[in-house]
């Protein structure tokens, strides 16, 4: 058992288990799953350790992956041994806790070409030594299906295309995918890994101080697809945004998508859905990137009873509700850098204003800049101020400048009019 001495961490690195970071609440221990999956015993396990071990309240992120809040320096050692004893401690090292995220429908997307799954951890194994990415580093595997990964902020983004067995690689960018170049499935792997092996190396060798892929400098994106030796670019079919509530149909029966306002989780919402794995489907639980759970092969019959015992226990359960337009981060006072608290205000719009948000609006209320969140851009982007005010940004990001500045009620009396024209315009004495 390792785990780098508490004193030496440090704010900005990808948190785990072995490597928490310390925010307004104690210490943010955060697991990585492989696959984002979890069998029903390894739930109950995780929900008591957080009641044990930390103040009981859980996450779920937008790479679907797990954190347990509140934990104090003095019971992070019991934590650790509990964990590793299970198998939920990710690796040692500095670089990725874990390199790929996946549809939570992996395997069973009945819309899926190939076998995405089968590719992400054939990924994983050919990488798991590379030396020089950093944490935060990460592969979208994306079959094709239902789910897109588009917006989840990866790396490097796979995407069967369903012409042969072709795999479109693409980069992130602020105006969306670009496409670099292809690869077939048996060859993908090694391709990936060429990308990320010559990712490293030019780190290492100081010829870019980037630390993502999107942030390289011009013409070194294309040379790593040329020594990938990708044929032609081809450009995935667009498909819808996926959902991030509901029931979706699988390969083997249904598949009820639970979300959790802000991905928010309380211990005994996970005990009671690790029961409802086994009474309902099959014992297994998904973590999704939309920051809710999936539970697979449930029953037609059992669609109804699950959904209604679900709703009642706090979870989303219909693909409309107000509160999944809404993005926002723990805030004040669970963060250390939140500045408002950004969860129960938005909460509160969404309370005031679910006429506006049902139109599909979308809303990120960050309680300080950063926008650890949603790094990309909103229809509105509320960015918190020491002085308990929001600044307003229409159609950005955190990182795009404001000169308006509203309370949450003064945001909230802007939205009722339905439309979201008026918070472009400010009087002068919130300016």
């Amino acid at each position: 058992m390792s785990a780098q001495p508490i004193i030496e961490r440090r704010r900005g690195w990808c948190p785990g288990v072995r490597r928490p970071m310390a925010t307004g609440d104690g210490l943010l221990v955060r697991l990585h799953p492989l696959s984002g999956r979890l069998t029903a015993g390894q739930a109950r396990i995780i929900a008591e350790a957080a009641r044990t071990y930390g103040n009981g309240h859980l996450d779920i992120t937008a790479r679907g992956n797990l954190q347990i809040r509140g934990v104090s320096e003095g019971t992070f050692p019991a934590l650790l041994a509990r964990l590793e004893r299970e198998g939920l401690v990710e690796p040692e090292g500095d670089g990725p806790n874990r390199l790929t995220a996946l549809s939570p429908l992996a395997g069973l997307d009945p819309f899926d070409h190939g076998d995405p799954l089968a590719l992400a951890r054939a990924i994983e194994d050919k990488a798991v030594h590379l030396d020089g990415l950093p944490a935060k580093f990460f592969v979208a595997v994306d079959g094709g299906g239902a789910m897109p990964l588009d917006a989840i902020g990866a790396d490097l983004h796979l995407v069967a295309t369903g012409k042969g067995d072709a795999i479109a690689f693409g980069l992130a960018t602020a105006e969306g995918l670009h496409w670099i170049g292809t690869a077939g499935c048996g060859r993908a792997p090694e391709a990936v890994l060429s990308i990320l092996a010559g990712f490293a190396a030019m780190r290492l060798s100081g010829r870019t101080g980037a630390r993502r892929l999107r942030d390289l400098e011009p013409g070194l994106p294309e040379e790593l697809a040329t020594s990938a030796a990708l044929a032609p670019a081809a450009v995935p079919q667009q498909r819808p945004a996926a959902i991030p509530a509901g029931l979706l149909p699988t390969t083997s029966g249904q598949a009820v998508l639970l979300a959790l306002p802000f991905g928010r989780c309380q211990t005994a919402q996970l005990d009671q859905t690790a029961a409802w794995s086994e009474r309902f489907g099959r014992g297994e639980i998904r973590l999704s990137f939309t920051r809710g759970l999936l539970l697979p092969g449930v029953a037609g019959e059992h669609v109804a009873p699950l959904m209604a015992e679900a709703a009642d226990a706090g979870f989303i359960t219909a693909a409309d509700d107000p509160r999944l337009s809404l993005i926002a981060c723990p805030g004040k006072p669970d963060c250390a850098s939140g500045l408002t608290p950004a969860p129960t205000d938005a909460l509160r719009i969404a309370e005031t204003c679910g006429d506006v948000l049902t139109q599909r609006m979308s809303v990120h209320v960050s309680g300080c800049p950063k926008g650890c969140a949603h790094p990309g851009k909103a229809d509105l982007t509320l960015v918190g101020r020491a002085d308990g005010r929001y600044d307003v940004v229409p159609h950005g990001s955190t990182r795009d400048m404001s000169s308006l500045h509203l309370s949450i009620d003064e945001i909230m009396t802007r939205l009722l009019p339905k439309t979201s024209d008026a918070l472009g315009r400010a009087p002068e004495r919130s300016r």
